[in-house]
């Protein structure tokens, strides 16, 4: 293996080809006549524009932070080559130029019509006055996004401990909550059917709901940070995630002609209609809705191009590593949507294997286990397969924490070594990844990343005695279970309207 690992190859026509295409983007809504959505337009011109900056930028100035001391060898791979750390920083920074540069665009007479002193934004929605308010969203999400950039990056540096990086994106969410807090923002929530009896159809948690704001933003964060290890994953997970939240967000935005989503075949009382009153989709002529919806396209459009710019080069084998700042505002990002957009709860079905990962590493993390510094699978530079890592006892194990791990062994979580007596010795880290090797059996650490991508499916096929080569589509399936939750059995816990 040669000294320095040269940079992935960019294909000369990208360039050429795409920056067009984007300008056209930018340009269209200046140029009569108007489209009915001219921001969107150019929030996707713009995306374009993240991808390109990223899938250069990063190669051009890994050499710079290596030199910087800003590196680290791939734990997983034979070779020791220095790989270029904190890219993310490269990331968030084109990521947030562009959402600044996109301020005039949203908030001017570009894809605003003056009459009357009134502003009648083309997507059907008409304010009095200057949307100051909405602004004053915008404005305070960038502020949040600016201080997790901070915060990732000197937890890079510095290599922060878990138990103290973990309330970090609390601090972050402060301007998201002030803002919330200012407009007299709603902390009630719709109690679902079984629990109405007791507490009726809202209630009102007052304080707690800010305090469940401020732990999304730290769960969204986390969460990402935790399930890594191996090439890609964290930039794919954010991927997929995005790319599901606005596939949610394009269900509200006006479409020219109505259809129908056979949801009672999921087993719904009725069908989903997309379009209908006001051509305002599932938004039903909600202006409301829709400003909510066209807001987390400003701000997941470009992500996914940032993303996917970093992943062409974060992909196995990785030429360059996100570091934690990237998984901060990719995290922060999601909470500033779900927060501001009012869609949570949606959310956090995006999140569904994140939440089974974190709910499966809580032993490790509260101290029932031993928790090692890494807990990524364990590669054999022999056969360049991926086994589960283990986490040694160097005593016996708590009461307590025999029960749980043998339940977890029980479910095929985790595989344990034990004595004749039944003291165990050693347990596979209690990680998505570590399990999905315990139950797949050992393979490359390029087919583990595609099998992360869909966590869902792969516990269900694992099951029932799935082949090793089903290794792919795991997120994006897990994403799919989230929107048949949402939009098809959410009526068995609510009724009325659930948008």
């Amino acid at each position: 293996m040669s000294d320095s690992l040269p940079a992935r190859r960019l294909p000369s026509v990208l360039l050429a080809s795409l920056v067009p295409v984007a300008a056209w983007f930018v340009v269209r809504p200046l140029v009569a006549p108007t489209p009915q959505l001219p921001a969107l337009y150019v929030s996707f011109g713009f995306s374009i524009f993240a991808l390109l900056a990223t899938v250069y930028l990063v190669p051009a100035l890994g050499p710079t932070f290596v030199k910087a001391n800003l590196k680290g060898r791939d734990l997983l791979k034979t070779y020791s080559t220095p790989i270029p750390e904190s890219l993310g920083l490269v990331c968030a920074s084109v990521y947030i130029l562009l959402l600044i540069l996109f301020i005039p665009f949203a908030f001017s007479p570009i894809t605003v019509n003056s009459s009357h002193a009134q502003y009648t934004v083309r997507e059907g929605i008409v304010i009095n006055a200057f949307p100051h308010y909405q602004l004053a969203v915008y404005l305070s999400s960038l502020l949040s996004l600016l201080i997790a950039t901070m915060l990732g990056f000197l937890d890079d540096i510095f290599d922060i401990r878990w138990r103290h990086k973990i309330p970090i994106p609390i601090i972050a969410s402060i301007p998201l909550l002030m803002v919330y807090y200012a407009d007299n923002g709603n902390t009630h929530i719709v109690v679902p059917i079984p629990f109405r009896p007791i507490f009726g159809s809202l209630l009102n948690l007052g304080p707690l709901y800010y305090l469940y704001m401020s732990l999304l933003s730290t769960f969204s964060t986390n969460s990402i940070n935790i399930l890594a290890g191996i090439n890609g994953s964290e930039t794919s997970q954010a991927v997929v995630i995005a790319l599901s939240v606005i596939l949610n967000d394009l269900l509200y935005l006006p479409w020219p002609a109505d259809f129908r989503i056979p949801l009672h075949l999921l087993g719904s009382r009725s069908e989903v209609e997309v379009g209908g009153v006001y051509s305002a989709g599932m938004a039903y002529g909600s202006t409301e809705l829709v400003e909510r919806h066209l807001f987390s396209l400003y701000f997941m459009l470009p992500l996914v191009g940032v993303c996917l710019g970093f992943l062409y080069h974060n992909w196995y084998p990785a030429r360059a590593f996100p570091g934690d700042t990237l998984c901060y505002v990719t995290g922060m990002a999601f909470a500033v949507v779900g927060i501001q957009a009012h869609f949570s709860k949606t959310l956090l079905l995006f999140f569904l294997p994140q939440v089974f990962n974190f709910i499966l590493s809580c032993p490790q993390l509260f101290g029932l286990v031993p928790c090692p510094r890494h807990r990524v699978p364990r590669f054999d530079s022999e056969t360049h397969l991926l086994h589960p890592s283990k986490a040694q006892f160097l005593k016996r194990p708590s009461r307590l924490s025999a029960i749980v791990l043998r339940l977890l062994a029980a479910l095929g979580c985790t595989e344990l070594t034990a004595l004749p007596d039944g003291t165990i010795l050693e347990a596979t880290n209690l990680t998505l990844l570590n399990t999905l090797l315990v139950r797949l059996g050992p393979m490359r650490e390029k087919h583990l990343t595609q099998t992360l991508i869909g966590v869902q499916v792969m516990f269900h096929a694992a099951s029932h005695g799935a082949p090793r080569k089903l290794t792919s589509g795991a997120q994006v399936a897990g994403s799919v279970v989230a929107f048949a939750v949402r939009y098809g059995l959410a009526y068995l816990v609510y009724d009325g309207d659930r948008r």
